[in-house]
């Protein structure tokens, strides 16, 4: 069976993990929450619990953090064929502290905890694919962290630019600048370097 966009887009992510059946394809798809989002708009405030975990079909969101002056503090950019959401939130039903925020208008799937649950009763190997899912992005963090502290500001930059070249045009240059740990006019300052290289 052949499946319409947005539902090919997330089967196809999963099946790059997992192999699924025709009726484990059509169980998973039945368990998915559709959500439109105006850009500005937000999906998840700190102190809310996630009720949801993503996976963007289309449009980009930031994930965040605000410090004591309000400042804020970008953990990840997100566009189509990414998940976002607050795992830690998600599965202990504590209050987040993160914002994800839409910069764009943007469409995504969700699973609710409920549904989760039940996908794992019914389809076990799902596990396999959460856990897969779960250890890309600690790996990430890790990798990310390790740059925070062994790499310079302009490094970064590029970093993110090569490995993220669908995103880097898509976002602000001041979410960049919290994205990289920098003030936009540090920022400013990188990128004219950059680009007279």
């Amino acid at each position: 069976m052949k499946f319409e966009y947005p539902y090919k887009l997330i089967i196809d992510n999963i099946s790059r993990y997992i192999d699924l059946t025709e009726p484990e394809k059509q169980k998973y798809i039945s368990l998915l929450t559709d959500i439109k989002i105006k850009r500005k708009g937000f999906l998840l405030q700190a102190g809310e619990t996630a009720k949801y975990e993503y996976f963007i079909t289309k449009g980009c969101l930031k994930v965040y953090t605000l410090d004591e002056y309000g400042a804020p503090h970008i953990s990840m950019f997100a566009v189509e064929d990414y998940w976002t959401g607050d795992m830690a939130s998600f599965m202990t039903k504590d209050p987040s502290r993160y914002f994800i925020k839409a910069t764009e208008d943007s469409e995504l799937l969700g699973i609710s905890r409920a549904n989760y649950d039940l996908l794992f009763q019914e389809i076990p190997k799902f596990e396999r694919f959460y856990r897969i899912l779960y250890q890309k992005s600690l790996i990430s963090y890790i990798i990310r962290s390790n740059h925070g502290i062994s790499l310079t500001a302009e490094e970064r930059y590029m970093v993110f630019k090569k490995k993220y070249p669908n995103i880097v045009n898509r976002i602000t240059q001041k979410d960049l600048a919290a994205y990289l740990g920098i003030t936009p006019e540090f920022m400013s300052k990188i990128i004219s370097k950059v680009n007279r290289m």
